[in-house]
């Protein structure tokens, strides 16, 4: 699962890594930070390179946490697929006039029709689940069991969130006016000032959307008498007498 981005990194051995195999596995990290990711610097990747000791895990899990990574140690598959695309990235950065320049591969015959992305996704395969998990984490979207849902969601959170037209609405600054609590009723007491006041701002609050749709109500209604009120009279359809 690992080999395509092993390949694109030059590791020695991609088509062999066995993931499983501990002593593969540290290699493989070690070699990531020393050739690729370089957060460390070179004094201070003894306890990581210390490969046979017993306290390699404690430097590990110290690595994921400096690099930032989404994933811990006991997400052994997911943690390393993480490493590898940090790794990816920082290769590109380093060599961009190199890699700009790549030409896509051909398109198929069937170019013009539309092909569904998500036709041939594996939702079971150890990739999916990782990239899922990490955008998952950076989104601060909780997790579920099925991944797929877990899409859906990020799918969802981006379409309202971060789309072009709801950042654009998310940046125009509002000025507000400034309401003094005290004059307006709340009507009910809850026995505490803080959740009095809180009642009152959510009240407000509610009837500041009440007034928005309202508006949108008249806009529609004033949308459709400037149909109806006006029809345009058939001369063709006139009958005189009976």
């Amino acid at each position: 699962m690992f080999r395509r981005k092993l390949t694109a990194l030059d590791y020695h051995n991609p088509s062999t890594f066995d993931c499983t195999d501990e002593t593969q596995f540290r290699n493989c990290i070690v070699w990531l930070e020393d050739q690729k990711i370089r957060h460390y610097k070179i004094e201070d990747r003894g306890n990581l390179r210390n490969i046979p000791s017993s306290e390699w895990p404690k430097a590990y899990e110290k690595y994921l946490q400096d690099v930032n990574s989404p994933f811990g140690v006991q997400e052994k598959q997911e943690a390393l697929d993480w490493l590898l695309g940090l790794a990816v990235r920082y290769e590109y950065g380093d060599n961009v006039e190199k890699y700009k320049n790549c030409q896509p591969l051909a398109a198929s015959g069937n170019s013009d029709k539309a092909v569904d992305p998500l036709v041939n996704l594996d939702s079971n395969s150890p990739d999916f689940k990782a990239g899922v998990m990490a955008l998952s984490n950076i989104l601060k979207i909780q997790r579920h069991d099925d991944y797929l849902v877990m899409l859906k969601g990020i799918r969802i959170l981006i379409q309202d969130r971060l789309s072009p037209e709801a950042i654009t609405k998310a940046s125009q600054n509002k000025e507000g006016i400034p309401v003094a609590l005290d004059k307006h009723i709340l009507g009910f007491d809850t026995g505490d000032a803080t959740l009095n006041e809180a009642a009152q701002i959510l009240r407000l609050l509610h009837i500041e959307e009440l007034r928005e749709l309202q508006t949108k109500i008249n806009e529609a209604i004033v949308a459709v008498q400037a149909i109806i009120a006006d029809p345009k009279t058939d001369h063709r359809l006139g009958k005189v007498g009976r």
